[in-house]
């Protein structure tokens, strides 16, 4: 049986792609069977695994609204045990077409109910919202891990998130549990970022990875290769940082 994270924040540019990317390679370098579901229109994540986004032909758009299998849009990836479910362009009209449907919050949970017992983990990389999508994430998950950006209004808006994670499970998903809250964009260097890390520790104790993603210009580079990078450059801080993560969600479950 899979376990399934969604990995989610409202706010732009955190670092939810480049978490899905290179915590799911690092898994799968750990020969864990791994599934990444690009859930964001802005497919950041399909072609940081090295897919041209504007070429997909099937996207998780056609499982949500067409009643495409998921199985059928599953593809591989150049990793051993790492497979993908691509986004495309087309899944940014998907809210609008789903808004009349039954049952329109559970999609993404049923389609994948086929595929629960073929990977150890399911990641799905949300956009950066509340809205249809993302409720479909949070319904389908069992926890959501949160990345926040070591920045001046890094906790601004993350109580929104919060709420909404408690109407999920008060109404939709009982099981919706915290995974973790991760610090990326740290800079060591900077007060600021000292004082996230610390402010985010003392709200949410016991909640926060001991992990912290720094500033890392190979990290930022990787994606333009479409590569995670722990095969991109696997002694940069950047790969050593994620591959402690992932020993550190592993241990965490």
């Amino acid at each position: 049986m899979s376990k399934i994270i969604a990995i989610a924040n409202q706010k732009g540019g955190v670092g939810k792609s480049t978490t899905a990317v290179n915590l799911s390679a690092c898994l799968a370098v750990a020969e864990k069977r791994v599934l990444v579901i690009d859930f964001d229109p802005q497919a950041n994540t399909t072609s940081g695994m090295g897919y041209d986004k504007h070429s997909i032909e099937n996207s998780v758009y056609d499982v949500i609204v067409g009643g495409t299998t998921l199985s059928e849009v599953i593809t591989s990836t150049d990793i051993d045990y790492l497979k993908l479910a691509p986004s495309s362009i087309d899944l940014v009209g998907a809210e609008v077409e789903l808004v009349n449907q039954e049952n329109r919050e559970n999609r993404l949970r049923a389609a994948l109910s086929a595929e629960s017992d073929n990977y150890d983990y399911i990641f799905i990389d949300c956009p950066p919202s509340l809205g249809l999508l993302t409720l479909n994430a949070l319904v389908a998950a069992q926890t959501i891990l949160i990345p926040i950006q070591c920045e001046f209004y890094a906790l601004e808006g993350l109580g929104q998130l919060l709420r909404t994670i408690e109407l999920v499970r008060s109404n939709l998903n009982r099981e919706l549990e915290i995974e973790g809250i991760l610090l990326t964009m740290y800079d060591s260097r900077l007060n600021l970022s000292r004082q996230v890390a610390d402010e985010a520790r003392k709200h949410f104790d016991g909640q926060v990875f001991n992990t912290v993603i720094h500033r890392n210009v190979r990290l930022s580079e990787a994606p333009s290769f479409g590569k995670p990078i722990v095969f991109y450059d696997a002694v940069s801080t950047g790969a050593k940082n994620y591959l402690q993560l992932a020993e550190e969600f592993l241990n965490h479950d």
